[in-house]
């Protein structure tokens, strides 16, 4: 088969505005970047359109490191739906430099089931995750030049939470000293970066619902605490206009298309194992707008990225999803039915069946919102007929709805039994309203710890004595009624990123709480997850090059 690049440069693109004319988006109101991608005004927004779309939530069961190909299935489920006749559009994340360059590559779907143009989308797009870049580190600048100019007057800082940010993954960054090198080169000070997606200013694009309330949020920011001990923000410094002006235009969703040139909306990025995982809720409305069918997806697995969409996003949004689809990949079963990763491409019909474990715990837990779940196997040349007969069985014996889909290598016509059955589920299955893990009236400890005993599977929660420092300054502020966002590895239920399967008897050990009062939100971190990820051995950079002018290597 060809590669992701060799499909991708192959494919015939249509100007975006015929693309966007499809679904009724008329081409005076696109704001065009080049022939094929354009930003969407946020006032095309329809609210009544909105509750009226069928929102389809992908996610997945605990991942591999090479990942489950969510973007793959909700590229390919979008296709299947348009191919079969209904109005369907996707809306995703945008993808990031740092595992573009890293360990992922491009993420932008795969083979026959991509979002276009693919180079463009992985690298720097419409710009908006430079203007975050740029927004935050405006900020970090900004608050270096406050604590300098005030230094004579004894306006001191007690504790700065602010720190600098990148697109690119860089452990030398994670923990730095500024101000080197004499007096009027700053004051000296400890800081470090975190990577672009797990920006508290990623976070607030993501879930600002108009310019209005970007800007409230951008001024609510706690940057740190004074010698006083009272919290400072960027309204308090007076430059949330500059900040705004830096980020005029990026809340607005970027219009793009499938290789079967129907439209896609991509907008925002933050990590689930990190942040919250979702793209905007500007881009899912605006699928929902013009799509009778509004394809979005979660980062990571259901315990991860469905959780926190759930519960912050579509709580804050107001919306909820008609069905989830859970991917599942037979890799991934036998990784957590304790086959060796080495391994796990070989067959293993005994190893796919202790996998189901973990796969089940996601299906339960997705129901406990209330959710009906499709589960969907993204199918790899090396699974066998005997394997897939396993899964088929499994789901049939626990009455879940099962599909597999072949979008990757067939396209569109890969995924019509799998978007006929999407349908057919919504409109068999009677809607239920979203039950969230917690309420906000919860105290933050049992926000957590209602997470980590429902969803993940523990015994309990412990808060180090950190986390114990920063509950009690949250009580104190009275931001006990923000939900909470935990950030811990993906590759677990627990903390424990070696702990495949479906854990159980382990504590869920919470090391930090951040406040992220512009977000609105609480991050609690669990074990020594980093907000800054490092490069692995053999990069994916070292396959990336420009050819005649094409740039080659992103899939």
């Amino acid at each position: 088969m060809k590669t992701d690049f060799e499909i991708a440069h192959e494919a015939t693109l249509e100007p975006i505005a015929a693309v966007a004319a499809k679904v009724g988006i008329k081409q005076e109101d696109l704001e065009p970047y080049g022939k094929y991608i354009a930003k969407l005004p946020s006032a095309l927004i329809d609210d009544e359109k909105v509750k009226k779309s069928n929102l389809i939530l992908v996610t997945s069961i605990t991942p591999t490191k090479a990942g489950n190909g969510k973007t793959t299935i909700s590229v390919g489920l979008t296709m299947g739906l348009n191919a079969i006749g209904k109005n369907a559009i996707v809306a995703l994340r945008e993808p990031s430099l740092g595992p573009c360059f890293g360990m992922k590559g491009g993420a932008a779907g795969g083979g026959y089931a991509q979002v276009l143009p693919m180079d463009k989308i992985n690298l720097h797009f419409t710009g908006d995750f430079h203007a975050i870049t740029s927004a935050n580190n405006l900020i970090s600048a900004l608050l270096d030049n406050y604590i300098y100019q005030r230094q004579k007057e004894g306006k001191g800082m007690k504790e700065v939470l602010w720190k600098r940010v990148l697109d690119v993954n860089d452990r030398n960054l994670r923990n730095i000293v500024t101000g080197l090198g004499g007096r009027t080169n700053g004051v000296i000070s400890e800081s470090g970066f975190d990577t672009t997606a797990a920006s508290e200013i990623m976070a607030i694009l993501c879930l600002a619902k108009d310019e209005k309330d970007l800007r409230t949020r951008i001024e609510n920011i706690v940057l740190g605490f004074t010698l006083e001990d009272e919290p400072l923000t960027v309204k308090d410094l007076n430059i949330a206009g500059a900040i705004m002006a830096i980020l005029n235009g990026t809340l607005d969703p970027n219009l793009v298309q499938t290789i079967d040139n129907t439209p896609a909306i991509i907008h925002g990025g933050p990590f689930a194992n990190i942040a919250h995982g979702c793209n905007s809720i500007q881009a899912t409305k605006m699928a929902m707008t013009f799509g009778d069918y509004a394809i979005t997806e979660a980062g990571f697995g259901a315990d991860l990225g469905a959780e926190k969409f759930f519960d912050i996003k579509c709580r804050e949004a107001g919306i909820a999803p008609k069905l989830t689809v859970v991917v599942v990949t037979l890799q991934a079963l036998k990784m957590h039915g304790g086959v060796d990763v080495k391994l796990i491409k070989e067959k293993n019909e005994e190893g796919v069946k202790a996998g189901f474990a973990n796969m089940d715990r996601h299906v339960d837990n997705l129901k406990k919102f209330g959710q009906s779940v499709v589960v969907v196997l993204n199918r790899f040349n090396t699974d066998t007929d005997e394997e897939i007969n396993l899964l088929k069985a499994h789901c049939e014996t626990n009455g879940v709805p099962f599909a597999i889909n072949n979008a990757f290598t067939e396209g569109a016509k890969g995924a019509i039994d799998f978007a006929r059955l999407v349908v057919d589920t919504i409109e068999k299955t009677p809607s239920r309203p979203l039950q969230m893990a917690y309420e906000l009236t919860d105290s933050v400890e049992e926000k957590i710890n209602k997470i980590a005993r429902s969803i993940y599977g523990a015994k309990g929660i412990e808060l180090k004595s950190t986390a114990k420092k920063k509950l009690k300054r949250i009580e104190e502020l009275g931001l006990t009624n923000l939900p909470v966002c935990i950030a811990k590895t993906q590759y677990s239920f627990s903390e424990d990123a070696t702990a495949y399967g479906t854990p159980t008897d382990f504590h869920l050990h919470i090391r930090d709480l951040v406040i992220n009062a512009g977000a609105r939100m609480i991050v609690a971190i669990a074990g020594d997850i980093m907000r800054m990820p490092g490069m692995p051995k053999t990069p994916q950079a070292e396959h990336i090059d420009v050819v005649d002018g094409v740039i080659v290597g992103l899939s």
